[in-house]
């Protein structure tokens, strides 16, 4: 079991000195990384296309990478607001990597490329764990998941900067509690900002953006404090946040069990979908 243990502390290890690495080196480039995290379903892709389409007409240079299991669907949607857009494939991996997002920003981001949005893979367990270099951290929930998801997947909201509600013109439709989503919040991540989102309705329009050039404007970002007892992760699986590794942009990592399918590709397949169909690099 020790071996085990080793082995997953050492592949999310190499996993934050990349993502340190990466996240310096952005820095210089003068680029600001968002990555945003949610469960299948949540509205993430609509709201980023508005959120790029928005950039785009303020003149914010902006660029997105989109990952999924399979499918192009994504980049083909975020493509119509005009940015640069990448979708890479992970070939059943249900997680991104720094080292898969450092591959597309040496040879993919455009020079002068002020926000960097990366639609990490719809999962609330696996992408959790992984530092991607991001500097800005949001984790999406609809109205339609459940006020309880907070508690169920506290890794994942515990160590968010931004906390973003979606669909939320359905909310009296589908009795979301807000108050109750809130407080299931505060509960994993105390003092973490929650903002309400409809891309149908245009509620929330521009707050990615704005959270985002606040950033790269030198605004502080929320600090998550990850509670020191042991909490489950909606698998069963307990881990205990006391040993999290903090970085400069208060990202605390736990060590879970890693998540990867045996044929997954190191960097995944990478799609163009400005380029003919079925096209691959």
């Amino acid at each position: 079991m020790c071996k085990v243990t080793d082995l997953r502390q050492s592949v999310l290890a190499r996993n934050d000195r990349g993502a340190q690495a990466l996240r310096q080196e952005l820095a210089a480039r003068g680029t600001v990384m968002v990555n945003l995290l949610s469960s299948p379903g949540s509205g993430k892709t609509a709201l980023l296309e508005s959120e790029l389409g928005l950039a785009r007409l303020r003149g914010v240079p902006v660029a997105a990478l989109t990952a999924d299991l399979a499918t192009e669907n994504d980049a083909t949607r975020l493509a119509r607001s005009g940015a640069p857009v990448r979708q890479v494939l992970t070939d059943g991996l249900c997680h991104l990597e720094s080292a898969m997002v450092r591959a597309h920003v040496d040879t993919w981001l455009p020079e002068g490329t002020r926000l960097l949005f990366v639609e990490n893979v719809g999962n609330l367990v696996c992408p959790a764990s992984y530092d991607l270099g991001e500097s800005l951290r949001v984790v999406l929930a609809s109205v339609t998941e459940g006020e309880d998801k907070p508690l169920k997947y506290p890794t994942a909201f515990g160590l968010a900067h931004l906390v973003v509600v979606t669909k939320y013109d359905i909310a009296e439709a589908v009795g979301f509690d807000e108050a109750a989503f809130r407080g299931a919040v505060a509960q994993v991540n105390p003092g973490v900002e929650v903002v309400l989102t409809s891309s149908r309705a245009g509620e929330g329009a521009g707050v990615l953006l704005e959270r985002a050039l606040a950033v790269h404007a030198g605004a502080p970002v929320h600090r998550p404090v990850m509670a020191r007892t042991a909490v489950a992760d909606g698998h069963g699986q307990a881990h205990g946040h006391g040993d999290a590794h903090d970085t400069e942009h208060g990202h605390g990592h736990a060590h879970p069990q890693e998540h990867r399918h045996p044929h997954a590709r190191p960097h995944g397949d990478v799609v163009d979908p400005t380029r003919s169909p079925g096209h691959t690099n």
